[in-house]
């Protein structure tokens, strides 16, 4: 018989190159495949992991929020070294912990999300920020990057910055209307420039598609004054580029205070 178990939360980072994103895939590593895999040695029990955020193949976490059942009888400091172990240098959970609630779901409770996005901005490239950083070599135009970033916040449809999801015959369109609560730039030492992004969810390639758009306008080759009809096209042909996954990170997840809790 199966033992009684709780809901327990995990704050998990990782490095995404190392994974083919996060979803489980029996065929490649994946992040939530490495976590069931050594958490079902632990518990001995089958175990489904669900996680805030579904990261792409290369994009990385620092604050990926996964809830999943483990057998109360566990002493959860015994099961992170243990994780910590099993999961080696490329995954590491930063904390565990029971949720407040049996029903906490870190995807559908998550309030918001955020994002950082990394960028190298030198003539030549960095072999220590090659997994980390999106190397561009021309120089970019910072005030003009963040002239560009104002249209987007606030609650718009972002169908120009996302995928299209695939969509089941006869069902209604998905809506792609996020609300973003935060796009700030800011310059760091050695030519490296970071994006941060907070939103309440995010469909896929948003962030990536802003960033690029962005740097387009960084580049030159958009106004910053055009952000805003890009947005009401709602044509992805009408955004710019999508930067590559290596820059990207999951900074962290917001929730109601009650769920962070144990009671």
């Amino acid at each position: 018989m199966n033992p009684a178990v709780r809901r327990a939360r995990l704050v998990v980072a990782y490095d995404g190159s190392a994974y083919f994103g996060f979803a489980k895939n029996p065929d490649v590593a994946t992040v939530a495949g490495v976590l069931e895999d050594a958490l079902e040695m632990i518990s001995r029990i089958p175990v489904l992991v669900v996680g805030a955020g579904r990261t792409d193949t290369g994009v990385h976490a620092w604050g990926q929020v996964v809830s999943v059942d483990l057998p109360i009888t566990l002493d959860l400091a015994d099961v992170q070294r243990r994780l910590n172990k099993l999961c080696g240098n490329t995954l590491v959970v930063r904390s565990v912990e029971w949720a407040s609630s049996p029903n906490f779901h870190a995807r559908f409770d998550a309030f918001w999300r955020h994002y950082r996005y990394t960028i190298l901005n030198t003539p030549t490239a960095s072999p220590f920020l090659t997994k980390t950083t999106w190397h561009v070599r021309r120089p970019l135009n910072l005030a003009l990057m963040r002239l560009g970033s104002d249209p987007f916040v606030g609650t718009h449809d972002f169908t120009s910055f996302c995928r299209r999801p695939k969509q089941n015959p006869g069902a209604k369109p998905k809506s792609l209307v996020r609300n973003v609560q935060l796009l700030e730039w800011t310059q760091l030492d050695d030519g490296l420039l970071r994006l941060d992004i907070r939103a309440n969810a995010f469909c896929h390639q948003q962030v990536r598609s802003i960033t690029g758009t962005l740097v387009d306008v960084g580049l030159g080759k958009i106004s910053p004054g055009e952000i805003t009809g890009i947005l009401r096209a709602m044509d992805r042909r009408a955004a710019g580029q999508v930067a590559p996954p290596e820059g990207l990170c999951l900074w962290e997840v917001g929730y109601s205070p009650g769920s962070l809790r144990s009671p």
